[in-house]
């Protein structure tokens, strides 16, 4: 990504890396894998209608109240959201890097409408002008905790946005955006999950919606249940369910997902399955691949606060293959004694 960097008299320029420059960082990072918030991904904060949607959405599930008020120009979309995923994608990187940050942003319009899939013609910075407006204006009242901290409180997935630098024709060149203290907050504390670079590559609402929660759920473990109305009040749909259903049966049929595959079972129950999990389980000389315990993953969620235990799963599955894949009598017990030693090392 190119970096847009004020210089004397508000003119821009290209960087080398990430920089933070006064209170603003810089988005710089050459295609940073694509990283979301793990609330947003949880909960239904963002509307799956393509039609403004000013709808108040009160959603309650587990103890964690949402309440989302939209703006005259209706809700946040799940695409819009996809802002949101290129701020917080950038602010990783930088983090990893040991680079500083910042919640005010400043980065390059083209850059993200590539990132994120989206035409670069005069009506995707139309459009991309349109999600930050809806993202500015919808309100979130919620008792969320995000970096360990549970407050209820109000606010707007964004504080600000406003176009720093315009072309000739008006289109925006350059963007600062200042992300709301609950996200960046999120951020870091890494409360934030890797999704597929497919992912962008989903044009149906209800099909990213449940990639999110097949993610957030299913992870890296074989596979996640999850009964339809359940499934149907967590995507936040505002469709009846039998209709919901029809939708759901259709995603399954055209089977686009990325990383997953659905299947249906008695009792009104998805499945979510892992594609990989077919073509690992069975394989190795000495054995299938050790299966991890839920109750394992959670004790390494608690050792480890912030961190993708899936992905640390995913390592720690890489370290058993390097070293010749043996058959492991205790994987719970090994996988946390890798998870402490990791901790001490860091």
């Amino acid at each position: 990504m190119r970096a847009v960097q004020q210089g004397p008299g508000g003119q821009t320029g290209g960087g080398m890396a990430a920089a933070a420059i006064g209170d603003f960082f810089v988005c710089d990072f050459l295609g940073p894998s694509p990283k979301h918030d793990i609330a947003a991904m949880e909960h239904p904060l963002f509307s799956l209608s393509t039609r403004p949607d000013r709808r108040i959405l009160d959603y309650e599930h587990n103890g964690v109240r949402v309440t989302i008020t939209p703006s005259v120009r209706g809700r946040a979309t799940i695409f819009d959201a996809d802002i949101l995923i290129f701020c917080i994608s950038q602010l990783m990187a930088a983090l990893n890097a040991g680079r500083p940050t910042s919640r005010h942003l400043t980065l390059t319009a083209h850059d993200l409408l590539l990132a994120t899939n989206r035409e670069t013609s005069g009506d995707g910075y139309k459009r991309l002008r349109e999600a930050f407006e809806r993202l500015v204006g919808t309100r979130i009242t919620t008792n969320i905790a995000t970096g360990d901290v549970e407050t209820t409180t109000g606010f707007g997935l964004i504080d600000s946005w406003e176009i720093v630098r315009r072309t000739r024709a008006g289109r925006m060149v350059s963007v600062s955006v200042t992300l709301s203290e609950w996200l960046y907050r999120a951020v870091l504390a890494k409360s934030v999950l890797t999704l597929s670079r497919d992912y962008f590559q989903l044009r149906k609402p209800l099909e990213r919606r449940i990639y999110e929660l097949a993610r957030k759920h299913c992870g890296r473990q074989p596979e996640w249940r999850i009964s339809i109305p359940v499934l149907w009040k967590k995507t936040g749909s505002a469709s009846p369910v039998r209709v919901f259903r029809a939708m759901v049966r259709e995603i399954l049929r055209e089977d686009r997902l990325p990383e997953y595959r659905l299947a249906e079972e008695p009792g009104d129950i998805l499945c979510v399955r892992r594609r990989d999990e077919v073509i690992e389980r069975g394989t190795g000389p000495d054995g299938p691949p050790p299966v991890l315990s839920p109750e394992a993953l959670e004790t390494a969620r608690a050792r480890m606060p912030g961190a993708d235990v899936y992905a640390l799963e995913a390592q720690w599955r890489g370290v058993w293959a390097a070293s010749g894949r043996p058959r492991i009598r205790q994987p719970d017990r090994a996988f946390l004694a890798w998870i402490e030693k990791r901790r001490t090392e860091d």
